[in-house]
């Protein structure tokens, strides 16, 4: 009798666990999913899916097909991909992608030549590449549902003379109104403030709501998807120690109507 109570109370716990992760999987959007799963993604970015979980990132922000799009800093395009592929072919991505320096030499490639690649390609035609500096950003006015921004926040305080709240401005004026920012980053410790952004590469993420508000947004919540309680906030974000798997947060902040 206890042996068949104990096989019910199992067989009932194994039920609940998969209609959690079918209700896990319903809360994933359509456009969303879809882009995740897009066979035109390259095999070392699905490989990366398991650990920056970008459905649920895209979910949080509460992207839809035939929305406009802004991607600040997108390196070499793992969201650029995805943000593309879920707002479709009624929308609309715009990338801000750095420039060459002006020091670089002259057969070092351009920070910007994976971005204008995937804007060339005819699956990703919704793309539109602007090469600008971080110090002379300047967005169309309105134009955004969405400004996307991932392990990037830390690096603007690491560049010279960027006033990173005029920064800011410039994404709520480039947002329509009630258009969302988000910022994913690697957390440091808390109350460390822009400390570690650039030894580290880490920065507070109370710091960055603050300095976010500050600029005229609406801090609306944060998303765990990313935590890491294990991560101590003490390593380089590229010491093999953390690398992959840093504490990260999700910030979800909106434009005021």
């Amino acid at each position: 009798m206890r042996r068949a109570s104990m096989l019910g109370m199992g067989l009932l716990l194994g039920l609940g666990s998969a209609m959690f992760a079918t209700a896990a999987m319903a809360a994933i959007p359509k456009n969303i999913a879809a882009a995740v799963a897009d066979g035109a993604r390259p095999e070392g970015d699905k490989a990366r899916d398991a650990e920056r979980k970008p459905a649920e990132c895209l979910a949080f922000a509460g992207l839809k097909p035939g929305e406009s799009v802004i991607e600040l800093a997108p390196g070499k395009g793992y969201y650029t991909r995805l943000l593309s592929a879920a707002t479709g072919p009624g929308g609309k991505l715009l990338v801000i992608a750095s420039p060459k320096r002006p020091d670089a030499p002259a057969d070092a490639p351009a920070p910007s030549a994976p971005i204008h690649a995937l804007a060339a390609d005819a699956h990703y035609k919704n793309i539109t590449v602007s090469e600008q500096r971080a110090l002379e950003l300047s967005l169309p006015a309105d134009s955004a549902d969405l400004v996307w921004t991932s392990l990037n926040y830390h690096d603007f305080h690491n560049v010279k003379d960027l006033d990173v709240v005029k920064l800011d401005r410039e994404v709520l004026k480039a947002l329509k109104p009630g258009g969302v920012y988000l910022v994913i980053d690697h957390a440091a410790e808390a109350g460390s403030g822009f400390r570690d952004t650039n030894t580290l590469h880490r920065v507070d993420a109370e710091a960055v709501k603050k300095e976010v508000e500050s600029a005229g947004f609406k801090y609306e919540g944060a998303s765990e998807a990313l935590r890491n309680k294990e991560d101590a906030h003490t390593a380089k974000v590229f010491d093999s120690s953390v690398q992959g798997h840093t504490d990260q947060f999700i910030l979800k902040f909106r434009k005021p109507k």
